[in-house]
């Protein structure tokens, strides 16, 4: 039986850690970021985990990102 291929898009937005939690980057970062409070604009730095109902998904999606 052949290997199930990695969804390369998935891959690229999101990163697995070592304790299997899922990690994206917060949306809305590319530009008009100038109207964004500083308190608003300090939190689109950090990653946001997954809820485990969307982490199941994405892990089929990356089989050998473990």
């Amino acid at each position: 039986m052949s290997k199930i291929k990695t969804h390369k898009a998935t891959a690229k937005r999101f990163k697995v850690t070592k304790n299997e939690k899922i990690l994206k980057r917060k949306a809305g970062q590319d530009h008009f970021n100038s109207r964004e409070s500083g308190k608003i604009t300090r939190n689109k730095r950090r990653d946001i985990s997954i809820s485990q109902t969307e982490a199941r998904v994405i892990k089929q999606l990356m089989p050998y990102n473990k």
